[in-house]
């Protein structure tokens, strides 16, 4: 194969209620909305086109693997423990549903978070080495 996939495009969300996720997404993580219809919210997140999709409401983007335990699809990097601490602070302040600061065995800590529609996301402290070169960080 001569060429190879470059990057994630675009995530989609299952959501419920659109305009009050997209509302959620924009005062609790700072995302920034882009379009909004009674179907979908395109946001800016974290350097990634999101769209928000109305879905039934027993729709997630969480699974369980092979010993029942519920998983995330997907894991934001932030830029060391001190990033990590002070958005868990926010967020709590912010009454998202978030997860203790866990210790899992590798580099860096992570906590998870919930949206309103239980979408269950992580955090991890340490941000990729191919982002850091690239964006100068």
């Amino acid at each position: 194969m001569a060429e190879k996939l470059q990057r994630v495009g675009t995530i989609y969300i299952p959501v419920s209620d659109v305009g009050l996720s997209s509302e959620w997404y924009v005062n609790k993580l700072g995302a920034i909305l882009n379009y909004k219809d009674e179907e979908k919210a395109i946001l800016d997140l974290a350097n990634q086109s999101v769209f928000l999709v109305r879905s039934s409401a027993d729709e997630s983007l969480n699974f369980h693997d092979s010993h029942g335990n519920e998983r995330f699809s997907l894991t934001f990097e932030v830029n060391g423990m001190h990033a990590l601490e002070t958005i868990h602070r926010e967020f709590i302040e912010k009454e998202v549903h978030v997860g203790e600061i866990e210790n899992r065995g590798h580099a860096g800590r992570n906590f998870v978070f919930y949206d309103l529609d239980g979408n269950k996301f992580d955090i991890w402290s340490e941000l990729s080495p191919v982002f850091k070169e690239k964006y100068d960080i």
